[in-house]
């Protein structure tokens, strides 16, 4: 995200992801603060001994002032970034909470600006960079003013924060595309629209490590829709082409995820299209199969998978599963032959003894009445009843045999 790191961890995972968070929480920073328990203890930090002189002030008024616990790496937060942070908010002297994150596996993305309005905040996050950790009093001014927000944030107070940026994806760029026509689109240089569908997957791969499927579906879909654009040259061609294969896998991925796997062998299928010995391609059309127990294309997808990798794990543990599968769907068939064999037995078993019967019951029949009675066989799952008619002393007699 902010940098390469998390940008091809989604290209680079064969395995499915462990249980993500049960539920995300609601962003309470901005107008409205949730009211949150008050904590079991005043957290033991500098800031709680009251003495202001390591804090740095970022606004020259003393209105936003910080303490940094761990430093960062890379970039600071861009002011049109989206972020994903912990945060805890207090009163007094960290003895009141009145709301905070801190329970989130997996923090949601926020745009500065429209999902975190407030001030001092957004001043605060501006200067931390990816992996900080730090504190920050915001005086009334800064946070939520004369006023207040009552019942959790009285009027005039001053309120303070502890937050810790897990990551950002700057989305500047992204924005602007999307304001462009169309034609404008096609207008601009292919660097710039490889980039803004590359930060389009990024959005993708946090929203899916987020367990988030469907948002990050629509987001590789969405940087599939920038990439459509015809190329001048062969060289530029073979650039969409990179980028919209990273596409199709992810894609590929995330349809297994959702329990789509016709989807999913269709995008593996068009990874293919693109490199016909990609291992990773292969893979998940061999996984797509074997979720459909179409058990064939599967063994030759993951097949051709292992001749091009032959000691990947992920694979050979596939190609294992598949042989589970097989042996669980023979003795299956097997199973099911030896009942249909004695189930036919038993059925010429019955027959034999209706045609019995039947013999008989004819033959009473034409002693009685020297006709030949009308017969009728009939068989109902697995009974049989046989119904004849016949006629006695001018009157219509109807016998039934039922086994």
């Amino acid at each position: 995200m902010a940098g390469t790191a998390g940008e091809e961890e989604l290209e680079a995972s064969w395995q499915d992801l462990g249980p993500g968070p049960a539920s995300t929480p609601t962003w309470a920073l901005a107008l409205t603060p949730a009211p949150g328990p008050t904590p079991a203890s005043t957290p033991s930090l500098s800031l709680a001994s009251g003495s202001l002189q390591p804090l740095q002030d970022l606004t020259g008024d003393g209105g936003v002032r910080k303490e940094q616990l761990c430093p960062g790496t890379g970039q600071p937060v861009p002011p049109s970034a989206s972020v994903a942070v912990k945060y805890s908010g207090y009163l007094g002297n960290w003895n009141k909470l009145f709301c905070s994150n801190g329970n989130s596996k997996y923090p949601r993305l926020m745009k500065l600006g429209k999902d975190i309005t407030l001030c001092g905040l957004e001043i605060g996050l501006l200067s931390m960079t990816k992996g900080e950790a730090a504190l920050f009093i915001l005086t009334p001014e800064y946070a939520y003013g004369q006023r207040g927000c009552p019942p959790s944030i009285p009027p005039n107070t001053t309120v303070l924060f502890k937050v810790e940026v897990l990551d950002f994806i700057d989305s500047e760029e992204c924005d602007a595309f999307f304001e462009l026509t169309y034609e404008q689109r096609d207008r601009l240089p292919l660097e710039k629209v490889l980039k803004v569908a590359a930060t389009e997957r990024e959005f993708g791969n946090y929203f899916f490590y987020k367990q988030c499927f469907k948002i990050a579906k629509d987001r590789y879909k969405r940087a599939l829709s920038i990439l459509g654009r015809s190329s001048s040259s062969k060289a530029e061609q073979s650039q969409i082409n990179a980028s919209k294969l990273l596409l199709f896998l992810n894609l590929s991925l995330t349809y297994l995820k959702l329990e789509r796997a016709d989807r999913a062998l269709k995008y593996g299928q068009l990874a293919l299209e693109m490199d016909q010995r990609n291992a990773k391609a292969l893979f998940r059309c061999g996984q797509a199969c074997l979720y459909m127990r179409e058990y064939s294309k599967s063994r030759d997808f993951l097949a051709r998978a292992q001749c091009i990798q032959p000691f990947n794990r992920d694979i050979n543990n596939e190609l294992k599963k598949l042989a589970r599968f097989l042996a669980k769907s023979l003795g299956d068939q097997e199973a099911e032959s030896r009942v249909r064999d004695t189930t036919r037995s038993t059925w010429k078993w019955r027959k034999k003894c209706a045609a019995r019967c039947l013999t008989l019951s004819i033959l009473m029949a034409e002693k009685k009445s020297r006709t030949v009675p009308a017969v009728q066989l009939l068989a109902h799952g697995g009974d049989l009843s046989i119904t004849y008619r016949f006629l006695e002393k001018g009157q219509e007699h109807c016998l039934t045999w039922r086994d």
